[in-house]
C-alpha cells in the first residue's frame, strides 16, 4: 500500500458514521467562544466620523448584488447596543467574544494622518464592558471591509497595502493592546481575495481570477507578516499577547482511493488552504502551487507565473510569523481527479485542475453547498496535526445557517454537538485544540446573502427598529457546553 492508500486509510476510518457524542469533557483550560464581525453587525455606517469602507460603497452602488437589497447599514446595531451584545455572551459563560475592528472607523481616510475618536472610544468601551464581565476580547483586525479611500487606489492587489495596514495593525496595538491578548491580523485572505478580487462575489467586486486574487494574497501575506512583527518586536514584551490569522477552507475528502483522487484531495488542501498556510507555517507557497500556475502560465503566454514569487527574505520574513493557528471552518467536499484543463484565460480554478462537489445524499443547511459533515472537522484538525507540525489551534468559526426565524432550531443544536464532539475526538487524537468559537452570536448581515440567513445562537428582529435579541434554544445548549465542558447529560473525566 502506498503512503497516500495509507493515509487514505486512517481516515477514512474517522469518517465512519459517529453515533454517539464523544462524552469526554473539554480540558479545563479550553476555551468556548462566540464571534461576529464589524460590517456584519455594528451598523451606523456612516456615524462619528466613520468612512465608507468597500462594502458600504459595494451596496450602495450596485444593490442589486444582494439578496433583498439589503444593507449592512444598521445591521444588528451594535455600535449602540455593545452592552446588550455583552450581556447576551455573559449569559452565555463563555471565555471570549471575537470581533472585529472596522478599520474606516478608526481610520476614515485608511491612513494614520486622520484619527477618529469616536471610533476608538467606541471599541475601548467594547473592550471595558467584555473586560469588566471576564470576558476575553479575541480581535480580527481586518474583516474584509478595507476602507474605500485605498481600494481607489489600488486595493490588495497594490503594494503600496503592505505599509498602509502595518501602520493601521500598530496604531490598534497602541490603542487597545494592553487589554488584549488574542489577535487576528486577518479573516479568510482565501475569500477577501478569491472573493473580492478573483471571482467578485465580494467587494470591490473585481472579476480577475489567476491574476487579482494572486497578487492580493501576496501582499497580504506580506501585510500580515509585518504586523506579527511589529507586534514582536514593540508590544509582546509588555501586552504578552498573541498574534495569528486566521484561514479557511472546506474539508476535502478523496472521492475514491484512487492514487489519483487522493492527489487531487491533497491539491486542493493545498491550493486552498496551504496558501496562505504554507508561507506562514512552513515556507513559501506550496511547491505544487508554484509548479502547476507557472506550467499554466508559460503556456499562456506569460514570461514568468502569475503566481507573484517571493524572495529567499521574504519567505524568512513571512515564515514562523503565528502564536497559534487560526481556522474557519464549515463543511466538506470531494476531490476527484480530471483531465488537464485545455490552455484558456486564466483561472485560479483552472490551475487547481480538480472536480469537487457534495453528493445529494449529504445532509444540507438551509444553502444548499453548506453540507453537514461533522466527521469533516476532525479530519481537518488531524492534517493540520501532521501538515503544519501541531500548532495550538483555535477554530474562529463553526456554525450552520437556516433561513428561517426559528427559535427552537434542534438542527443548530445537533449540528453544533456533532462538530464539538468531532473536535474533541480530535483532541484524542493529539490535535492540539485550545478554542472554538460559534457563528455567530446573533443573527446578522450575511454579505451576498443579506438577512436572508440566520446563523446566530440568538435571533435578532431586523424589522424592528430595536433590533430585539432573543436567544434560541442553541444558546441553551452552548451556555450549557461552555460551562460544564460537556457535550452530553455526563462526561467522563
Amino acid at each position: 500500500m502506498s503512503v497516500r492508500g495509507f493515509i487514505f486509510c486512517c481516515l477514512l476510518a474517522i469518517s465512519i458514521a459517529q453515533d454517539e457524542t464523544n462524552n469526554k469533557l473539554f480540558p479545563k483550560d479550553f476555551m468556548f467562544g462566540a464571534a461576529t464581525a464589524s460590517y456584519q453587525v455594528e451598523g451606523a455606517w456612516d456615524e462619528d466620523g466613520k468612512g465608507e469602507n468597500i462594502w458600504d460603497h459595494h451596496i450602495h452602488s450596485s444593490p442589486e448584488l444582494i439578496a433583498n437589497n439589503d444593507t449592512g447599514d444598521v445591521a444588528c446595531d451594535s455600535y449602540h447596543k455593545y452592552k446588550e451584545d455583552v450581556a447576551m455572551l455573559k449569559e452565555l459563560g463563555v471565555d471570549f467574544y471575537r470581533f472585529s475592528l472596522s478599520w474606516s472607523r478608526i481610520l476614515p481616510t485608511g491612513f494614520v494622518n486622520k484619527v477618529n475618536l469616536p471610533g476608538v472610544t467606541y471599541y475601548q468601551n467594547l473592550i471595558k464592558e467584555l473586560k469588566d464581565n471576564g470576558i476575553e476580547p479575541l480581535i480580527t483586525i481586518y474583516h474584509w471591509d478595507l476602507p474605500q479611500p485605498l481600494q481607489d487606489i489600488g486595493g490588495w492587489p497594490s503594494e503600496f497595502i503592505v505599509e498602509a495596514f502595518a501602520e493601521y495593525a500598530r496604531l490598534c496595538f497602541e490603542l487597545f493592546g494592553d487589554n488584549v491578548k488574542y489577535w487576528l491580523t486577518f479573516n479568510e485572505p482565501y475569500q477577501i481575495c478569491i472573493g473580492g478580487y478573483g471571482l467578485g462575489y465580494n467587494a470591490p467586486g473585481i472579476k480577475l481570477t489567476g491574476l487579482g486574487d494572486y497578487m492580493c494574497a501576496h501582499h497580504i501575506l506580506q501585510a500580515h507578516a509585518k504586523a506579527w512583527h511589529i507586534y514582536d518586536q514593540e508590544f509582546r514584551a509588555t501586552q504578552q499577547g498573541q498574534v495569528s490569522i486566521t484561514i479557511d477552507t472546506m474539508w476535502y475528502e478523496p472521492a475514491s482511493d484512487s492514487e489519483e483522487d487522493l492527489v487531487a484531495a491533497e491539491r486542493a488542501l493545498q491550493f486552498d488552504f496551504g496558501w496562505y498556510a504554507n508561507p506562514i507555517y512552513n515556507s513559501d507557497y506550496p511547491e505544487i502551487m508554484k509548479t502547476r500556475i507557472a506550467e499554466r502560465s508559460l503556456a499562456e503566454g506569460f514570461k514568468q507565473s502569475r503566481l507573484p514569487a517571493f524572495t529567499d527574505e521574504e519567505i524568512a520574513y513571512i515564515s514562523g510569523t503565528f502564536d497559534y493557528m487560526g481556522v474557519n471552518m464549515y463543511t466538506s467536499m470531494l476531490a476527484a481527479a480530471k483531465d488537464e484543463v485545455p490552455i484558456a484565460e486564466p483561472s485560479y480554478f483552472y490551475d487547481l485542475g480538480i472536480d469537487g462537489y457534495q453528493p445529494d445524499d449529504w445532509e444540507s443547511a438551509s444553502i444548499s453547498t453548506s453540507k453537514i459533515t461533522p466527521w469533516g472537522i476532525r479530519k481537518f484538525l488531524n492534517w493540520l496535526k501532521e501538515t503544519y507540525n501541531n500548532p495550538a489551534i483555535i477554530v474562529t468559526e463553526n456554525g450552520i445557517p437556516d433561513n428561517s426565524s426559528v427559535i427552537d432550531d434542534v438542527k443548530r443544536v445537533r449540528f453544533y454537538r456533532d462538530y464539538l464532539s468531532n473536535v474533541r475526538s480530535a483532541i484524542e487524537d493529539g490535535v492540539n485544540v485550545i478554542g472554538y468559537a460559534a457563528w455567530s452570536l446573533m443573527d446578522n448581515f450575511e454579505w451576498g446573502l443579506g438577512y436572508t440567513q440566520k446563523f446566530g445562537l440568538y435571533h435578532v428582529d431586523f424589522d424592528s427598529i430595536n433590533r430585539t435579541r432573543t436567544p434560541k434554544t442553541s444558546a441553551a445548549y452552548y451556555k450549557k457546553v461552555a460551562e460544564t465542558h460537556c457535550l452530553v447529560d455526563t462526561c467522563e473525566e
